[in-house]
This record gives C-alpha cells, structure tokens and sequence, in this order.
C-alpha cells in the first residue's frame, strides 16, 4: 500500500499542531464530510483554543477522518440527515470536557485575533452569560468579501455545555441559547477553498433544502424573526421581508441590493462572481425549484387525465 503523505499545503496547515495546545474551558465541534482540503486548517486553529477537539464525521470517503486522527481529535462516525440534526445529535451525545463548546464547519478557521480573545476569556464566565455571537467572514477565490452586507455575519457559536441548539430548518440553521448573550469582536474566517464545480454543486444541494423549507416549512426549534432582536432574529426577519417579493423578482433586487447599494462591487472580480452566483445561481434557482415544486401536482393531475381519456 502506498504510503500516507500529506501535501504541502496540508503540512503547512498543521505546522501548528507542533506547538503546545493551550489548553481553555472550550470544547470543539467540527462536521465533516470529505473535508481534506478543508480540515488541516480548521483543527490547526482549533488546537490554539482546546485541547477536547470532537469531528463528527458523515463516513467520508476521502482521507478527513485519517487526517483528523492523527492530530488527536476525537473522531464519530454518524450518518448526515440534515444539519440541524447532526449538530444537535453531537450536542446530546458528545462526551465532552469543559463548560463550554464552540461549533465549526469544516471549511471554517478561527483568526489569529479570535484565538487571543478566545484565550482571553475568563476560565469560568458568568452565569448569566449563556452564549456569544462571533461574526463570520466569508474568503472566496482567496478574497475576503466585505461588502454587500456580508460582513459581519453574526453566528452564536460558542455558549455553554447543553445550553444551546440549533434549528430544526432544512437549510440556514442557526444555533439559539435562553439566556443572555454577548458578542465577540474577532472573526471566523469561512475560507470556501472549494472549486466553483464543488461551490455549485453544493449549492444546488442547498437550494433543494431552502425550497423544501419554503414549501412546507419546519415548526420545531426555529429561530422567528424581529427586526430589532438579537443578530440572528434580525436576519431571519429580513429573510421574512425578502420572501414577500415577487418570485423570480426577488433575486434581480437582491443582487441590485448587494453589488450596487452596499457596494458589493468594491470587492472586485471575485465579488462580482461571488454575488452574481449568489443571487442567480442560488436564489434564482431556490425559485425556480419552488416552482417546479408547486406545479407537480398539476403536472401529476394532467398526466393523470390523459391516461383516463385513452
């Protein structure tokens, strides 16, 4: 069998580990699926803040779970249903050290800036603080996209043991806690090293789920949106309001909305397929799907009428 060797770049992704791991009051979460472009960095940035490091891993076929393992990290194996599921499977189930727990993506990073404050920390932080809210940065083709409102994007990621839980949605889940909540100022750093191939194909996964919640909406655990609450109501009441435009409209706005009116066209070639992708690809596509959708059963019952007339 040909020997194990890492490439270069995931070498230097996990140049970290062979520093000493400080070790905070914060387990890690991180979900995977054939993740092995994306892992070497997320567990290098992850070690500088824990030493309870958990993958929750969907039986990748690729060497994610292998990579994750040789750098301690506590791998499971458990079948991927949606996202929420998998994320509040792990929050009962997981066996994990501290008081705290911190939620990654796989393609995620934690900046050099959020490490500190994360160290920074006090061990044992109030009771009355059962969560905070991190912003997110999103790097595609290699360019952080600051403009058309899409940076911050707040994401409550961190808050205590069992406190927290994440939507039940098939798609754009977010995690919700009882208790106050507090905001970090340092960023995660959503580093879509992927492919356009890749990106899209994803996509369209996701706008199945985003057309699948429209149609027939989930009612458990779901965050409801208000205009002045906290970061995650606010978005999902802008959501609201966005779905109220006309459909196949709505996507020609958002675009005039992000590139032109919150100057989306500042973040260069990469902005411009960044929010061009975003609003026809994907949200052009979520209605589209909706449609489709919709119209089966008329489909269905027309077929139907056919056959009875032969």
């Amino acid at each position: 069998m040909r020997p194990f060797v890492l490439p270069r770049r995931l070498r230097r992704d996990l140049c970290w580990l062979s520093h000493t791991a400080i070790p905070v009051n914060v387990s890690v979460i991180i979900l995977t699926y054939n993740s092995e472009e994306t892992i070497a960095a997320t567990l290098a940035s992850a070690r500088r803040v824990s030493d309870d490091i958990h993958v929750v891993d969907d039986r990748s076929t690729d060497r994610t779970a292998e990579i994750a393992r040789r750098v301690g990290a506590n791998v499971i194996e458990h079948p991927f249903e949606d996202y929420g599921a998998q994320r509040n499977w792990a929050i009962a189930t997981l066996a994990l050290k501290h008081d705290w727990e911190l939620h990654l993506d796989a393609d995620e990073r934690l900046s050099d800036a959020l490490i500190d404050e994360l160290n920074e920390l006090e061990p044992a932080p109030s009771e009355a603080v059962a969560g905070y809210y991190i912003p997110r940065i999103v790097h595609f083709l290699g360019r952080p996209i600051r403009h058309g409102g899409m940076f911050p994007i707040w994401h409550l990621r961190l808050f205590r043991r069992s406190a927290g839980r994440c939507e039940t949605r098939a798609y754009d889940q977010h995690f919700y806690v009882e208790g106050r909540t507090r905001k970090l100022k340092a960023t995660i750093i959503d580093d879509h090293r992927m492919g356009l191939s890749e990106w899209t194909a994803r996509h369209n996964r996701w706008a199945d789920a985003e057309a699948d919640e429209q149609v027939a909406p989930r009612n458990g655990g779901v965050v409801r949106g208000r205009i002045f609450g906290n970061p995650v109501e606010k978005k999902r009441a802008l959501r609201g309001i966005y779905n109220r435009f006309p459909m196949f409209l709505r996507p020609f706005l958002l675009f005039f909305y992000r590139y032109i009116l919150r100057l989306g066209f500042l973040d260069g070639k990469e902005g411009l397929i960044f929010f061009v992708l975003q609003a026809f690809w994907f949200w052009f596509l979520v209605d589209a799907k909706i449609y489709e959708r919709r119209m089966a059963p008329a489909r269905r019952g027309t077929a139907g009428s056919d056959i009875l007339e032969r």
